[in-house]
């Protein structure tokens, strides 16, 4: 809070002084003041001169967000960035008037549209979807405020993706003009991340998942169950998506051309049991 916000609720100078020195409240800089329990980005932003946004803020809400360095600030359309020791924040000067804290999820995301582009934008949108963290009402003022070459993200994005990986991996392929069916239960495989073509499996290993041996020979199993039923399974880690997508991709196309599309047989529903 601002010392004026303070003062005005009773607080004498003498207080914020001794309230400083005792460490009950900490001293950002020259008027403004925080709490010791608050969190370290929220206190960088207040410092820099505004509130936690775009990426740096929905990371903030527990939304899967794409990397991104420094700390995001929204500083309004009339505000002023305060240099500070260490300082790698990235300024927003959207319209409006930023106060200390943190943005909605919903500002946020035309941050991250507007920052970032359309991928940060559409995995993070799908996440907080899913999390519940988007009102139909939030939903359509978030389409309303993208850019016009955007606003088809929102009409393609889905409320149940598992991780912002597949939201990622799913949009790429759909820029190719692949359909996947998401969340496909196959008797004796169980439930895998996509189906394509009906007949190739896709697997995405997050970056949190798959780092012991007992998950490495699971999905091994699953693996060769699915090559016993006639599916050809193709999985990808986290780091092969963000940083070796061209692999990726070759490797899909590369199935289908091998499968031949003329073989290929139907899936029975987008999540029916295969």
């Amino acid at each position: 809070m601002r010392a004026a916000e303070l003062i005005r609720a009773g607080a004498t100078r003498a207080d914020l002084r001794r309230c400083c020195a005792e460490r009950d409240i900490e001293r950002l800089r020259e008027g403004l003041y925080a709490l010791p329990s608050a969190r370290a980005d929220v206190r960088t932003a207040a410092t820099h001169g505004g509130a936690l946004a775009c990426v740096s803020a929905l990371r903030h809400h527990g939304i899967w967000v794409l990397d991104a360095p420094g700390v995001h600030v929204w500083l309004g359309r009339g505000g002023r960035a305060h240099a500070h020791p260490g300082c790698r924040c990235v300024a927003h000067w959207e319209t409006g008037r930023a106060r200390p804290g943190v943005v909605s999820v919903a500002r946020a995301l035309v941050q991250v549209a507007r920052c970032r582009g359309s991928e940060a934008f559409f995995v993070a949108y799908e996440s907080a979807w899913r999390l519940g963290k988007l009102t139909a009402t939030a939903r359509t003022w978030i389409r309303q405020n993208l850019d016009a070459g955007m606003r088809y993200l929102v009409d393609f994005a889905r409320p149940d993706a598992d991780s912002g990986l597949e939201s990622l991996v799913r949009l790429r392929l759909a820029k190719l003009g692949i359909v996947l069916q998401s969340q496909v239960s196959i008797r004796g495989v169980g439930v895998v991340d996509f189906v394509l073509d009906g007949r190739i499996i896709l697997e995405v290993d997050g970056r949190e998942n798959h780092d012991g041996g007992s998950s490495r020979h699971k999905d091994l199993g699953r693996d060769a169950r699915a090559l016993a039923l006639g599916y050809l399974p193709l999985r990808f880690d986290y780091a092969q998506v963000m940083y070796e997508w061209h692999l990726v991709e070759a490797a899909i196309l590369g199935a289908r051309e091998t499968l031949g599309r003329r073989s290929l047989r139907p899936v029975a529903g987008r999540r029916g049991q295969l």
